[in-house]
């Protein structure tokens, strides 16, 4: 189902959250782009989305929508356990698929879904939107043009004071959303560390993992409020861990919901290069003065504070996506990037639960059995 550039591009959305809002949003600012169709089980939120950016075709069941012959795209914002039923599907059909992070529950989940891309010749993308930050492309581009040198170590978090979403909900189920924090900011702050390293093999990790607020009614978001009814909470409010790269390389990670630190919402990357080092500090979400470089001036150490122009976010992930599949130049664009970051956030879990030292061969092997 390839499409010509003067043929519209024809796309469906499954999830009515602010995932699913954001690939709708932005899919219809794309030129040639029409929103075809729109799933979710809110019939009320269904209707206010799909009117407020004029989806003919509204489901409550995402099968209906998928079974549509006369889309070229799926764009996935459902629950984390929705991923690999509903991308397998829009593949096997013939349908690119642009999907939210994490790409799936398991390394085995996302093994499936580029398995399936493979076989139906067709594009996966994630929305790994982090990337798309004018702080991230710029300490991106000032790693390769050499001026830390061999990045040895980094560190990256993303750390919340109450930023349990949804407690009670999908969020917080073992089942439907596979993790807590380190599967929804974790993955996050794994990628965006790699992507700037160059993208080294992790070889192994050691995790540990606590739920110490949130089974306790304590963390979550005021809009929110505390957990109600009898869900339980199955999942971790904070984990950290150590992960060793090739070529010798490590890196520390830390993602967190809740914590007693103080009242933000803050990510960052910490880079410490043989020629230099780089550090990149988010809070609530801002864009300005996020960068600090380290460096030597005459021999002295010297701060720079490069001016960072903001990016697109998810738009600059809908129109890459977009474009790819306008130039039919989608070959080798599977969604391994997103079945990598699987992998080690599998590992990571693995090691927590047997609290020892976890290999990425072993999680592959695992897969394989």
């Amino acid at each position: 189902m390839q499409n010509s550039d003067t043929k519209p591009l024809r796309v469906g959305v499954v999830g009515l959250g602010y995932a699913g809002g954001q690939h709708l949003k932005n899919f219809v600012k794309m030129p040639n782009v029409e929103a075809v169709a729109l799933a979710g089980l809110e019939e009320e939120r269904l209707k206010e989305l799909g009117g407020q950016y004029g989806v003919p075709n509204l489901y409550t069941n995402w099968e209906d929508l998928v079974a549509r012959e006369d889309l070229n795209a799926i764009g996935i914002g459902a629950p984390n356990h929705l991923h690999a039923p509903i991308a397998i599907a829009a593949l096997k059909s013939g349908k690119h698929v642009l999907c939210e992070k994490p790409l799936a529950r398991t390394g085995a989940e996302a093994e499936g879904i580029v398995r399936a891309a493979r076989e139906a010749d067709r594009a996966v993308h994630i929305a790994f939107t982090q990337r798309e930050r004018g702080d991230v492309q710029a300490l991106k581009r000032h790693v390769e043009e050499g001026n830390l040198g061999r990045i040895y170590h980094a560190k990256a978090t993303w750390m919340r004071r109450n930023g349990i979403p949804g407690m009670g909900g999908w969020f917080t189920s073992k089942e439907m959303a596979g993790g807590g924090p380190l599967i929804d900011l974790g993955v996050h702050m794994v990628d965006m560390a790699l992507f700037l390293m160059g993208d080294p093999e992790v070889e192994t990790v050691s995790c540990a993992t606590y739920a110490e607020l949130g089974p306790r009614g304590r963390g979550g978001r005021a809009d929110f409020g505390l957990m109600q009814g009898e869900d339980p909470y199955e999942v971790e409010d904070l984990a950290t861990a150590f992960i060793r790269l090739s070529g010798g390389a490590t890196l520390n990670l830390e993602a967190g919901w809740a914590a007693y630190r103080e009242s933000s919402d803050d990510f960052g990357v910490t880079l410490y290069g043989t020629e230099g080092g780089a550090e990149m500090k988010v809070k609530n979400y801002g864009t300005a003065d996020t960068v600090r470089i380290f460096t030597d001036v005459a021999g002295v150490p010297a701060v720079v504070t490069p001016e960072i122009q903001p990016r697109e976010g998810h738009f600059a992930v809908v129109r890459r996506f977009v474009e790819t599949i306008r130039a039919g130049a989608w070959e080798g664009q599977n969604g391994d990037d997103g079945l990598d970051r699987a992998r080690i956030i599998d590992a990571c879990y693995a090691s927590a639960l047997e609290n020892r030292e976890v290999s990425l061969r072993e999680v592959a092997e695992e897969e394989a059995v």
